[in-house]
């Protein structure tokens, strides 16, 4: 065996030269691993015993793509066109062989290989989209030579990780090889195509899949279309779609042209950096500074939830969905049987249910309707009504009842839970576990940490997120935690602008074009504007309150703040318009023309201030787990980065200027905070911010 480098071997075992990558954790192309396959090819090259080589890794994995802490810095060592031009150009025939998972410049190597063996349980993908990113290293023109348009269209701009059968079926790899036995598998194959002499095949010059799609726009013309909701804002899946379109109509090298100019336009873009930027973001999350990794981990054999509605039912199937048993305690039978309904409908309702999987998971919930019912639970979550006089009565009861060692965990979206540790003899067991709705679906979950939550219960929080499934960000106690206060600013702006002279669908068709999912007014037509109302204690105080004794309650009615037809399209409504400008006209406020720029300031930048108040306070640790509770509770595009990001990528002297304006003309609400004021005097970022 030769050392070619500090992460690359060289063999020769009979006549096939080996190439082995040993570059922990993922084998990712550093300029090591670029180095040692240039030059272990040139030593299979040189070595007139070697007729065939394979290339193959140690470890969990073959690459599993680029290296991105290289991604904006100068160039080291061999670059991968040069690598790849070696193995595609090679005169001996070259094998990949591939294990765990080959992903992005991963698989853009292994598709430089003339041939490509895996074990059953490897996967192949392209994921650059997620970062915002396509393929830049002919992975757009080589993967439709192989699979064709349609498929590479699905691959690429999805990011999947297709299972190895399904690449065998579809051509991606040539042989699947025993589990456990790859290189030896590789070597069989490798000695086989010697055997048959077989030829040297050069993906780049295959043309009948593409030759087949040729002349017929409409795949992606279709492609386009079904996917606008989806792609909507994004601009790495059109650019994939255009490389791809180019693969189909030019030459080779042609189409990589277009590749690299649409590559280079991502790369330096601010959605990829924004993209780029989260992908860190929501590791670093999980990594609490003053609880080690090693600090112990409770175990979570059962779990109790306390409340059988939406949030109770839906918090219930992420520990069912991960093989944990549940207890759901409600007050009545009927409210009991009706959640427990509930959760069998959401099972049967999803598209990849499976009746034996559904009845597997709900064998996992119990019923109950008595607190003591959760005696033996290693973990209690209530999930009951915004009341803190309730709550502190159900803690009083558990504190009682539960096991010692068991976590009391709060659902509250934002009541102090000092206050309700504080009916308990066991404080440090008590915390907040914040899902949002609904609880089986949204990514988020906000952890709580109270004044005297142990470290053992953060740490056991943290990773019992995890193994449900959750992106978890631990916050501290303050009205709202980090996501509903930052979202009480956006609220109150939004509702002062429509008694200025905006209405409803200007302020969220802004912030749809600025990539929401929706605007606040549409939102609160979808959740029901009769939430938290209370018919008889109405007095027609606020628009909701008129719009409700209208029964304009939403969607389910027909009407909200828009009027909706049978399909529930939205339209703006007369009727809106007219209730607004009679309350501003009632009030005295002089209505105006408001740009579309100042609805999305409003609304934006005291969401920014607010983030810089909470990291002042200490009630979240950096700012990119602020940005990590909007993306995935809030629906802020990701390829804006998050509220903070995007406060430096606007750049914090003109948030500043721009909130000292307002504040002039509207009052202290806009008043900045002083890490916004110190940040933007240093010409820092809060990214800068340590």
């Amino acid at each position: 065996m030769t050392a070619i480098n500090a992460v690359t071997d060289y063999t020769r075992e009979g006549e096939v030269g080996v190439i082995t990558l040993n570059s922990p954790p993922v084998n990712a192309l550093s300029a090591g691993v670029r180095d040692g396959l240039a030059e272990g090819m040139a030593a299979a090259i040189a070595d007139a015993g070697a007729k065939a080589v394979v290339i193959i890794c140690e470890g969990r994995t073959f690459i599993a793509g680029a290296d991105i802490t290289e991604f904006g810095g100068a160039q080291k060592g061999a670059s991968l066109f040069d690598v790849q031009e070696a193995i595609e150009g090679s005169t001996k025939p070259v094998v990949a062989a591939i294990h765990g998972t080959a992903l992005g410049g991963g698989l853009e190597v292994a598709l430089t290989c003339h041939y490509r063996v895996a074990v059953p349980s490897a996967r192949c993908g392209l994921p650059e989209v997620n970062l915002g990113l396509l393929p830049g290293a002919g992975g757009t023109q080589r993967l439709p030579r192989i699979v064709g348009a349609q498929r590479a269209l699905e691959m690429m701009t999805s990011g999947e990780h297709v299972p190895a059968k399904a690449c065998l079926e579809m051509g991606l790899v040539d042989e699947l090889v025993e589990e456990g036995k790859l290189r030896e598998g590789a070597l069989a194959f490798a000695n086989k195509i010697v055997a048959e002499n077989r030829p040297l095949k050069k993906v780049r010059d295959l043309d009948d899949k593409t030759s087949a799609d040729r002349g017929h726009p409409e795949i992606f013309a279709n492609f386009r279309k079904a996917n606008a909701r989806k792609f909507r804002g994004f601009l790495a899946p059109e650019y994939n779609i255009q490389c791809i379109e180019a693969a189909v109509n030019l030459p080779f090298d042609e189409g990589l042209k277009v590749e690299r100019k649409l590559f280079g336009e991502l790369i330096t873009g601010s959605q990829s950096a924004a993209q780029r930027y989260s992908f860190f973001a929501e590791r670093q999350a999980a990594k609490i500074p003053d609880v080690p990794d090693d600090t112990a981990v409770l175990p979570i054999a059962k779990v109790g939830v306390i409340g059988g509605g939406t949030m109770g039912g839906g918090i219930a199937m992420n520990f069912m969905n991960a093989g944990i048993p549940v207890v759901m305690v409600e007050v009545k039978q009927e409210a009991l049987d009706r959640g427990i309904a509930t959760v069998r409908k959401n099972y049967e309702r999803s598209r990849t249910a499976v009746p034996a999987e559904t009845e597997a998971r709900m064998a996992r919930l119990t019923g109950a309707l008595d607190l003591e019912a959760l005696a033996d639970c290693d973990l209690v979550i209530e999930a009951v009504f915004e009341r803190m006089d309730i709550k502190k009565d159900i803690f009083t009861r558990l504190d009682a009842i539960c096991k010692p060692g068991a976590i009391l965990a709060t659902n509250t979206s934002g009541l102090n839970i000092d206050e309700i540790a504080s009916v308990t003899k066991r404080p440090e067991a008590v915390i907040g576990l914040h899902f949002f709705s609904p609880a089986n679906v949204m990514k988020l979950l906000e952890i709580v940490r109270a004044d005297h939550t142990s470290k053992e219960v953060i740490n056991t929080s943290m990773k019992l997120a995890k193994k449900i499934g959750k992106i978890a960000v631990l916050v501290g106690v303050t009205p709202g935690f980090v996501g509903n206060r930052i979202l009480g600013q956006r609220q109150r702006e939004a509702n002062k602008l429509i008694f200025e002279g905006a209405m409803p669908w200007d302020v969220d068709r802004v912030l749809y074009d600025f990539g929401f999912p929706m605007g606040p007014f549409a939102m609160s037509d979808l959740a029901g504007l009769d939430i938290g109302w209370v018919k008889e204690k109405s007095k027609g105080e606020t628009i909701r309150d008129v719009l409700c004794e209208m029964d304009r309650r939403g969607q389910k009615t027909g009407a909200g703040y828009y009027d909706y037809d049978e399909n529930r399209n939205a339209k703006p409504s007369p009727v809106v318009e007219k209730i607004i400008k009679d309350f501003a006209a009632k009030q005295g406020t002089n209505t105006r023309e408001i740009s579309d720029q100042e609805i999305l300031e409003r609304c934006i930048y005291p969401m920014i201030n607010e983030g810089a108040k909470i990291l002042e306070e200490g009630k979240a640790i950096r700012a990119s787990d602020i940005d990590v509770v909007w993306q995935n509770g809030y629906g802020w595009p990701v390829y804006r980065g998050g509220p903070m990001w995007y406060g430096d990528l606007v750049g914090l002297d003109k948030v500043l200027a721009k909130m000292k304006e307002f504040q002039a003309q509207m009052g202290d609400v806009f008043k900045p905070s002083a890490l916004l004021e110190k940040l933007a005097a240093e010409g820092k970022r809060f990214q800068d911010l340590k």
